[in-house]
């Protein structure tokens, strides 16, 4: 492991090394401040407000700690939800987004591989019949999920025989689901283990329909601006940064950190 920690540091270094550096520099930081798109309905990554009063958790720490290798400050630029932060990749307002990797964002988005994961699964109402994930999609089966969430565009590519019925925010989806007596709730483990508490007797299902994979994301046609923050991730990663972060803020358990590649 010490010798692909320093592997990776290696390469970070050549890079900020590089005659190249001022074009990294443009490409991630063109006014000077690394400006973070922040998805500020991630619970598990935003967890509460800093003395500063900005956003605080693993993802602005993890944003902040990228600014730290380029040497520029960092501003936190927030977003209701990761749709939004995507809609504005071509509006200059950002210069790296950390949202979940999708294929639909990656359209507009360069993503990094993942530095945390994310369980997503199905909450099941009182008697209810459906015992696996292969039973939720089926005909007839109504599933509550928060529109433009990364889980509910991989249902939406998945899903075969079963509906979903979108809601605005987890909250939503979450009295979607009760006041129109649905069949399931789609969302992340953590967030559904809170709202069991609301439901005695329902049920959350033991496996994941998929891991909701965090990223950092930069505009397209920047390669050296992508190269650097891969490397950077997979640092983060061998170097123990992320498990460290998953742990001060207190997220372990619900946040695991992502295989190093």
């Amino acid at each position: 492991m010490g010798m692909l920690i320093h592997g990776v540091v290696s390469s970070l270094q050549i890079l900020l090394d590089d005659p190249m550096n001022q074009q990294l520099l443009e490409q991630l930081a063109p006014t000077g401040v690394l400006r973070v798109g922040l998805n500020m309905s991630n619970f598990l990554l935003v967890t509460g407000t800093a003395e500063s009063g900005e956003p605080d958790g693993v993802s602005p720490a993890i944003a902040q700690a990228l600014a730290e290798e380029l040497g520029v400050a960092v501003r936190l630029v927030p977003f209701k939800g990761p749709g939004e932060v995507a809609d504005a990749a071509g509006d200059n307002v950002w210069d790296i987004a950390n949202i979940a990797a999708e294929p639909e964002r990656a359209k507009s988005i360069t993503f990094s591989s993942a530095y945390c994961e994310i369980q997503a699964t199905y909450l099941l109402p009182v008697g209810s019949s459906l015992q696996s994930i292969n039973d939720v999609d089926t005909e007839g089966v109504r599933i509550a999920v928060k529109e433009r969430a990364a889980y509910q565009l991989w249902l939406t590519d998945h899903l075969e025989h079963a509906t979903l019925e979108m809601a605005p925010s987890i909250d939503a989806s979450y009295e979607l689901f009760v006041n129109q007596s649905l069949d399931a709730l789609a969302g992340l483990r953590p967030k559904l283990l809170e709202q069991q508490q609301k439901l005695p007797g329902s049920r959350i299902l033991d496996a994941s329909f998929t891991a909701v994979q965090q990223s950092i994301g930069c505009r397209p046609g920047r390669p050296e601006a992508a190269a650097f923050i891969q490397a950077f991730v997979q640092k983060s990663i061998a170097s123990g940064r992320v498990a460290t972060l998953i742990d001060r803020y207190g997220v372990k358990g619900k946040l695991s950190v992502a295989p190093l590649l």
